[in-house]
Formats: C-alpha cells, sequence, structure tokens
C-alpha cells in the first residue's frame, strides 16, 4: 500500500464508527469500571439467573462506545453463561457461571480463539454495565449444554474473524456468528457446518447495518478485519437483537430481558 493510500485508509478509519465498533468482541484490556463495580453487577447477573435455575443463557454485554454503535443495535458481543462447578481463589469448588465466548486475539485482529472466562472478566470490557439477557426454554438449555460439552462446540469454530462477519457464509467468523452456529447445532441436531448454514439462510434473519460504498470501500485498508468480502451488496450480522428475534419467532425463548446495576427489565 502507497504512503498515501494508508493515509487515507488511516483518515477514512477516523469516519467508521458504524462499523468499527458493531463488535467489541476482544477480551478486556483496560476496564471501564473500578474492579469492585465489575464484581457487583457480574455478581449481580449471575443471581439472577441462578434464581432463576438456569442452566444456560445467551448474555450480551456493550463493548463498544454506546455513542458509536450503530442504529439498532444496542449489544455487541455474545456469550454463553454455563452454570458449572467452579475454582474457588482459595481453590475449593463451589457452584457458578462460566463464560463460554470467542475473543478476537490481541494482537492479531484476524484471528479469533474460543476463550472460556469468568462473569467478571466477561463484564471487565464492557463500556457500560448493561447485560442483555435470553433464556432458552428448559429442552433448548439441556440441548444446547450437550453441544457445548461436546467436540462439536469446538469443531463449529471458524478462527477466520472479521467484525461483521456474515452468518450465512461460514468465510469469516466473529463472536456473535459463533453463539449463533452452537443455537443452530442445538436447535437442528447437527454438526454439520453446511447443514447449519442452510438452516440460518432459512430461517435467521441477520441484522442489517447501513455503510456507505465508501466506507466499505476504504475500511480494509486499516485493518484487514474490517473486511466485508463475505456479504453482497447489503451487510447483514448477528446480533443480539436479531438471536432474540428469531428464537422468539419459533418459540424457543424463556425470558428476556435487560439488567443493569440499578434494574432489571424486559424489552
Amino acid at each position: 500500500m502507497t504512503r498515501l493510500m494508508k493515509f487515507y485508509a488511516v483518515l477514512m478509519i477516523a469516519f467508521l464508527p458504524s462499523l468499527t465498533t458493531a463488535a467489541g468482541s476482544s477480551a478486556a484490556g483496560e476496564t471501564n469500571f473500578p474492579a469492585d463495580e465489575v464484581a457487583t453487577f457480574s455478581n449481580r447477573v449471575q443471581q439472577d439467573l441462578a434464581s432463576r435455575s438456569v442452566s444456560v443463557a445467551i448474555v450480551a454485554r456493550v463493548g463498544r462506545d454506546p455513542a458509536q454503535i450503530p442504529d439498532g443495535i444496542r449489544y455487541t458481543h455474545l456469550g454463553f453463561f454455563v452454570y458449572s462447578t467452579i475454582t474457588l481463589p482459595d481453590g475449593s469448588t463451589g457452584q457458578g457461571y462460566r463464560v463460554y465466548n470467542l475473543y478476537q486475539r490481541g494482537g492479531e485482529p484476524t484471528v479469533s480463539d474460543l476463550v472460556q472466562d469468568s462473569p467478571a472478566e466477561f463484564f471487565a470490557g464492557a463500556k457500560r454495565l448493561d447485560a442483555g439477557i435470553i433464556i432458552p426454554d428448559p429442552k433448548l438449555q439441556r440441548k444446547l449444554l450437550g453441544v457445548i460439552n461436546s467436540p462439536t462446540y469446538a469443531a463449529l469454530h471458524n478462527p477466520r474473524y472479521a467484525v461483521l462477519a456474515n452468518p450465512r457464509t461460514n468465510q469469516f467468523q466473529n463472536s456473535n456468528e459463533h453463539v449463533l452456529n452452537v443455537l443452530m447445532a442445538a436447535i437442528y441436531n447437527t454438526g454439520s457446518i453446511a447443514q447449519i448454514k442452510a438452516n440460518i439462510t432459512a430461517y435467521f434473519e441477520p441484522q442489517v447495518v447501513a455503510i456507505t460504498g465508501l466506507k466499505r470501500a476504504f475500511a480494509p485498508l486499516a485493518s484487514a478485519a474490517l473486511t466485508t468480502q463475505d456479504h453482497g451488496p447489503v451487510i447483514a450480522t448477528t446480533t443480539f437483537g436479531a438471536v432474540s428475534r428469531f428464537m422468539d419467532s419459533y418459540n424457543l425463548t424463556s425470558q428476556t430481558y435487560r439488567i443493569t446495576p440499578a434494574s432489571v427489565s424486559r424489552f
């Protein structure tokens, strides 16, 4: 790339909040809140889920500046909260939630890893302490546990990361698409990625993200993770809202709601 092209790429990326802030799928670097606030909030989420006897929930965080998230998108990063036996700081064991999710690799933005972390680690990277919660129906929770605890969970991971990965293809993947793949594997009792993508194309409506042609052309010059080459004329990706609408339309949800430090409320 010439020096002039690099200059224009950097210039354009400054005006690309709708593209660069759509995912928020990196592990926590610098935290945005004091550790005790994050711990209190993550415990609030865990206690709420436990009070409802939830084995598996889909939980979303706000991983980017809310002012820069595209219209129609509230949360940027999804993971599975799984009720598990956990090791406590003193070495003893107890019951709590582990988070199964995908993170963009630090220093290698086009690569991702599957990671298990604690709720506090999950929310440490949040820009706002605000959790979107989808509780699948009990039957689907059991099926999700089966997939998460099987080799299929890792087999559905494509490490080629793109911020706005198209869920209808397996060319790239982001955190939300991996959650969707696992969800589809559980619903349709299949580990076949070809079948999962066919079912996504047939039944799932991804979230459209409005981006101008100029922004779309320049974004990959700034970071290869901003590619949209897996999309056609319309860019559409997996979001909390799209997953929630899909599950509601097929009666797969027990509850969908929001937790903040001050309240628990329905959308």
